[in-house]
């Protein structure tokens, strides 16, 4: 499985972005998440999807971020809404046979892309 993450950009506070993922192999059945780096933070989970369509998100961007997954393209995708400055950070998508109770932890998920930056300014 191989993941190419793009649609990093700069963008104001409040302002919008949408990143992609797309992934190559055979991952319909996989689960497919978004983490995100801050500069001298730890990787932190941000909002994941199971092939199911079954939806879950950090605190921290609920109501404001969304994913989705079109698994005819193979492709996933995060909205990105109300941006604020802490969003900034290198994004990057994950896939992996991840269950529901697991799907928040980085472990789930051996496969990664390159990571995109978001960088949101004030």
């Amino acid at each position: 499985v191989q993941l190419q993450a793009s649609g990093g950009g700069l963008v104001q506070v409040g302002g919008s972005l949408r990143l992609s993922c797309a992934a190559s192999g055979t991952t319909s059945s996989y689960s497919i998440a978004w983490f995100r780096q801050a500069p001298g933070k730890e990787r932190e989970f941000v909002a994941a999807i199971r092939w199911t369509g079954y939806t879950s998100y950090a605190d921290s961007v609920k109501g404001r971020l969304t994913i989705s997954r079109d698994n005819v393209e193979n492709m996933v995708y995060l909205r990105m809404n109300s941006l604020k400055s802490e969003d900034t950070a290198v994004y990057y998508c994950a896939a992996g046979r991840a269950i529901t109770s697991s799907l928040g932890r980085l472990e789930s998920y051996p496969n990664w892309g390159q990571g995109t930056q978001v960088t949101v300014s004030s």
